[in-house]
């Protein structure tokens, strides 16, 4: 792989994965539009590392400062139960994915899926978003069953195109969140899915790739980190005073279009 197409894919990683426009998708159909080869789910998997670093450099207080101080003083408090519920929102995407890996990395990648699962996704965010409440509950408020419904959510981004993100916001909005609290429990809830996935798919990709992997891999996690970093900022602050109409709008969009270019034979889907 040349280095300038890890850095492509490096950026397109980091600036989608956190935006509710599937990352999954954008690195499905980059190489497509660039006469590039798929590089597959578990090269993929492995650059999200880059935006694992990212999500945890970013909320680096909650994580090492806030959240610690909170279990050492109150072990019932709403911040100390955060762990709890971080877990258990995971739990669905892992037996998701051990279930139907085999799916995920074949059939699920192609772009009719894609497209369909983005046209999806971005009418039923279009109409959450309308009826979402300008001010809502925080991440101090969820309880179990939330954290059980937004995790169910999480593991629909199994299917490409839908946006892990996307989904996670969806339902926490559903659920009466507000939209940076929807944000950031969401990002917080990436953090254990993109280990997993990533660190399981870590020996296939360097199989896959060759022995050439290791500097396309590294670039292309440099760039996730620093792309991720500051998609998340900007995120948060723009859900502050903005809905998410223009991704749904974008969504739709690019479905569309993607749609157009497999059936007049301009992509192979």
């Amino acid at each position: 792989m040349a280095l300038w197409f890890a850095v492509l894919l490096g950026l397109v990683q980091g600036l989608t994965e956190f935006l509710p426009v599937s990352s999954t998708a954008h690195l499905r159909i980059a190489p497509a539009l660039l006469g590039q080869a798929d590089p597959g789910a578990a090269f993929t998997a492995v650059i999200q590392l880059g935006t694992l670093a990212a999500v945890i450099a970013y909320f680096a207080r909650d994580l090492f400062v806030d959240l610690p101080r909170a279990i050492l003083r109150d072990r019932s408090s709403p911040e100390a139960r955060l762990p709890i519920y971080l877990i258990v929102g995971t739990l669905p995407i892992v037996v998701g994915g051990l279930l139907f890996k085999r799916v995920i990395v074949g059939d699920a990648r192609s772009l009719w899926v894609v497209a369909s699962a983005l046209i999806a996704v971005g009418v039923v965010m279009a109409i959450v978003d309308r009826r979402a409440p300008a001010r809502g509950r925080t991440v101090g408020d969820l309880a179990m069953t939330d954290a059980v419904l937004i995790g169910l959510a999480q593991a629909c981004a199994l299917v490409p195109g839908v946006s892990r993100s996307g989904a996670t916001i969806c339902m926490a909005l559903v659920l009466g969140m507000a939209r940076p609290e929807a944000a950031r429990f969401s990002f917080l809830l990436s953090i254990p899915a993109i280990a997993g996935a990533g660190l399981v798919e870590m020996k296939d990709a360097v199989h896959e790739l060759g022995g050439q992997s290791l500097a396309p891999l590294v670039v292309a996690t440099l760039v996730a980190f620093v792309s991720g970093y500051a998609s998340i900022a900007w995120l948060i602050r723009w859900l502050g005073s903005h809905r998410l109409a223009p991704f749904a709008a974008y969504r739709i969009l690019l479905g569309v279009l993607l749609i157009a270019l497999c059936a007049f034979h301009v992509l192979a889907p």
